[in-house]
């Protein structure tokens, strides 16, 4: 009798267990995940795809220049920089009219051969004249345009 009473226990045991366990999982609350947020991919402006492709250009005029040789076309069109779609909340007043001719004139001056300033400085005077707009303009590529001037 005493081995029954001690079945009887443990069966009753795993049912206490069973039946807590069961009745944890009916407690939980489904949790919801949030959903996730679209991913808006980055569209720069025509302004600021241009003047990434000016950087680039500058940088492998930099590298030219280093090397001693002699930069001789421009496969960009500045006049670009006159009609180009500007980032959002931008716009062009005269003050930046002014200064991207005199930047257009200082970028055609590196590629003057028949000029009689050197031309690592007609280089670094190009660089200069961005950042003279970017100082009042757009101020944030400011350090990465310094490092195209030629030391």
């Amino acid at each position: 009798m005493e081995s029954f009473l001690n079945n009887k226990f443990y069966v009753f045991l795993f049912v206490f267990i069973g039946f807590i366990g069961c009745k944890n999982e009916e407690e939980k609350v489904e949790e919801t995940k949030p959903e996730k947020e679209e991913l808006i991919m980055y569209q720069p402006s025509e302004m600021a795809s241009f003047m990434n492709a000016m950087y680039v250009y500058n940088l492998q005029i930099k590298a030219q220049i280093e090397k001693g040789e002699v930069p001789v076309s421009m496969p960009l069109d500045l006049m670009t920089l006159h009609s180009a779609e500007m980032t959002k909340g931008n716009k062009r007043t005269a003050a930046w009219n002014n200064v991207v001719d005199v930047f257009i004139e200082s970028q055609k001056a590196v590629l003057d051969t028949l000029s009689n300033i050197e031309l690592k400085e007609r280089y670094n005077s190009s660089i200069n004249n961005c950042l003279q707009c970017h100082k009042t303009e757009c101020t944030g590529p400011i350090p990465k345009i310094k490092k195209l001037l030629i030391k």
